[in-house]
């Protein structure tokens, strides 16, 4: 069905609930694809294999373990669901952005094609020094609190649980910078505020990173 949609942003407000939805419809089929994809690519390329190499020289030659027959099925979904973020996010950003174009300026809406594409960027960027940076340095401190009295017997959905996560934090922080551009560009706040309250944006961002650390 084509989506109900005005140039000057004039219509029913049934119309516009009616775009709403397929919008929404539309995003979720894309994050759907996203993570078939993912899922995919996940079984293929062997990415299990590839992304537990930065925890196996702590593992005193073994490998991960896992206590549930369903632990490999779950960590193949998350892994789907991350590829899956990634590969959804430009369709659902355009999507968020068609919704809204019509009550924007025109020089507003020159900013939507080059944010999107940032997004995308900022996120694969987050996700990727989450991985070959952060990920490295934690585990080193880690395992180096340990005792050596200890063996380390860590299992697939903890470690990929732990993993997915990092890198989907790592990927939504990367997106701040967007956020404050499409305020900045929609008139919400100004180089002005963001330089006045600059001081108090960088107390709160320890704070927030002590008690996510």
């Amino acid at each position: 069905m084509r989506i109900p949609k005005s140039s000057a942003g004039e219509m029913p407000f049934l119309d516009h609930l009616e775009e709403l939805r397929w919008r929404i419809i539309y995003s979720l089929g894309a994050l759907v694809i996203g993570i078939g994809i993912g899922f995919f690519a996940t079984l293929k390329l062997d990415l299990i294999l590839w992304l537990q190499k930065p925890v196996l020289p702590y593992l005193r030659g073994q490998t991960l373990v896992y206590t549930h027959p369903g632990d490999t099925f779950s960590v193949l979904l998350q892994m789907a669901l991350v590829v899956g973020i990634a590969v959804a996010l430009p369709v659902i950003g355009y999507n968020v952005c068609a919704f809204l174009s019509p009550a924007l300026y025109k020089h507003e809406r020159r900013v939507v094609i080059p944010v999107l594409f940032a997004a995308t960027l900022l996120f694969a960027g987050g996700v990727a020094m989450s991985y070959f940076l952060v990920l490295p340095m934690t585990l080193k401190f880690l395992f180096g609190l340990e005792a050596t009295s200890l063996t380390p017997m860590i299992t697939v959905s903890e470690y990929f649980g732990f993993v997915t996560s990092m890198c989907l934090a790592f990927g939504g922080v990367f997106e701040v910078p967007i956020v404050i551009v499409m305020l900045s560009a929609f008139g919400i706040v100004s180089p002005q505020t963001l330089g006045k309250f600059r001081k108090y944006a960088i107390v709160i961002s320890y704070g927030v990173s002590a008690i996510i650390t």
